[in-house]
C-alpha cells in the first residue's frame, strides 16, 4: 500500500511550529504561513466570526477546534485545495503519548470541530496513517476529519483517508445537527463516510481506494448510523463515484448501529448520481453485523445511473418513488439553513 501524494507540485512543507498566526489590521482574519501552527491560530481565536486563511504548505498536526469557536471559517488562501493540506497520522489503535490508552476512532482525526457554523473551504484535510506500517495495530481505522456542531459546511474541500475518513458526528444522541459538503473529494476504502448527522452531499466526488487483500468487498462507500428519531441522514445527490479498484469490489454501503445507541436506524439516500463499476451492481449493500440487516434500514436510491447503478435485482436497490424523492432534498434536510444558496 502506497502512501498518497497530498500536496500539488510546486508548494512547500511546512513544519507545524508553536507560532501563532497574525492578524491583519482590525479584522478578525489570522493569516497562516508555512513554519505556522494552524492550532495556534485556533488558539488565538477570541469568539465567533473569525477567519482562518491558511496559504500554501503542509502542515503536519492535529488540529481541533473547540464550541466556542462559532461561526469560524477556515480556508485556503488560494482555490486550489492541494495547495494547503492539514495532515497528520494517529489511528484508533495508535498508542497515546501519555500512555493513557489508545486514541479511538474519533480521538485519531487530524480535523475535529465542535463549532457550530464552521465553514471549511479550498483545503485539503488528511490522514495519511497506513495499515502496512503498523501490522501489530488493529483499531485501524484513521480518520481525517471529525466534524459535529450543527451548520457545518465544506466546500472544495478533499477528505483523505483509508477507512473512516470522514466521521459526520452530532453534538448528543438526541441531537441533529445538520451538515453540508458541496463539491469535494472523499476517497477511502472502508466506511469511509460514516456516522450520524443530517448531512448531505451535493456535487461530491467519492473514491474508493485499491485495497491488497484477497476479499470482496474490499470496502464500502457509506455507513450512516442515523438516530432512529431523526427522519433524515445521509443524502448524495448529483454526485459520482469512482474506483480505483476492480469492477464490484466495493459496496455502496452497509448500516453501523453502534453499541452504545443500539435503537440507531441508518438513513442513507443516494439519488440522481453517478454509480461507476467500481460498485457491485447486484448487491451493493450489506450488513456491518447480522443482527442488523440492511434490509431493515432506511436505504434508498432514485435515478441515478452508471454502471454500478444497474437494476438487476430490484430486491437488492430498494428506490424511491418520484413522490418519495421530493421528501429528500437538500432543502428538505436542512430546512431553515440553505448553505445551498451561498455560492
Amino acid at each position: 500500500m502506497r502512501r498518497r501524494t497530498l500536496l500539488a507540485a510546486g508548494f512547500g512543507l511546512a513544519a507545524a511550529g508553536a507560532s501563532p498566526a497574525f492578524a491583519t489590521g482590525g479584522h478578525r482574519v489570522l493569516h497562516v504561513r508555512p513554519g505556522d501552527s494552524v492550532q495556534a491560530a485556533v488558539d488565538a481565536v477570541t469568539g465567533p466570526g473569525w477567519t482562518i486563511v491558511v496559504h500554501p504548505g503542509t502542515y503536519r498536526e492535529v488540529v481541533s477546534i473547540p464550541a466556542a469557536a462559532a461561526d469560524l471559517t477556515v480556508r485556503g488562501a488560494v482555490r486550489d485545495p492541494r495547495a494547503a493540506v492539514i495532515v497528520y497520522d494517529n489511528a484508533n489503535g495508535t498508542q497515546k503519548p501519555d500512555g493513557s490508552g489508545t486514541y479511538g476512532t474519533a480521538g485519531s482525526a487530524t480535523f475535529t470541530s465542535a463549532a457550530p457554523g464552521l465553514t471549511v473551504r479550498d483545503l485539503t484535510l488528511a490522514n495519511d496513517w497506513l495499515r502496512a506500517d503498523h501490522p501489530d495495530i488493529t483499531g485501524t481505522q484513521a480518520v481525517a476529519a471529525c466534524t459535529f456542531g450543527d451548520r457545518t459546511r465544506f466546500e472544495n474541500v478533499r477528505l483523505l483517508a483509508h477507512q473512516d475518513t470522514l466521521f459526520v458526528e452530532t453534538t448528543a444522541l438526541t441531537a441533529f445537527d445538520r451538515q453540508y459538503f458541496r463539491r469535494c473529494y472523499i476517497e477511502g476504502d472502508v466506511d469511509f463516510v460514516f456516522g450520524r448527522a443530517t448531512a448531505v452531499f451535493e456535487e461530491c466526488h467519492f473514491h474508493t481506494l485499491q485495497r491488497d487483500v484477497g476479499f470482496t468487498p474490499k470496502g464500502m462507500v457509506f455507513a450512516p448510523s442515523t438516530a432512529r428519531a431523526n427522519p433524515h441522514g445521509i443524502l448524495a445527490v448529483r454526485s459520482r463515484i469512482t474506483s480505483g479498484a476492480e469492477n464490484g469490489a466495493y459496496k455502496l454501503a452497509r448500516p453501523w448501529v453502534p453499541s452504545y445507541e443500539t435503537t440507531a436506524w441508518p438513513s442513507l439516500v443516494v439519488r440522481n448520481s453517478w454509480i461507476g463499476p467500481g460498485i457491485d451492481p447486484v448487491a451493493p449493500y450489506t450488513n456491518m453485523r447480522e443482527a442488523y440487516p440492511w434490509q431493515t434500514m432506511r436505504f434508498r436510491e432514485h435515478a441515478n445511473s452508471g454502471p454500478g447503478a444497474v437494476i438487476s435485482v430490484p430486491d437488492n436497490r430498494p428506490q424511491l418513488t418520484a413522490a418519495e424523492a421530493a421528501a429528500h432534498t437538500p432543502r428538505t434536510y436542512l430546512g431553515d439553513w440553505r448553505p445551498y444558496e451561498c455560492r
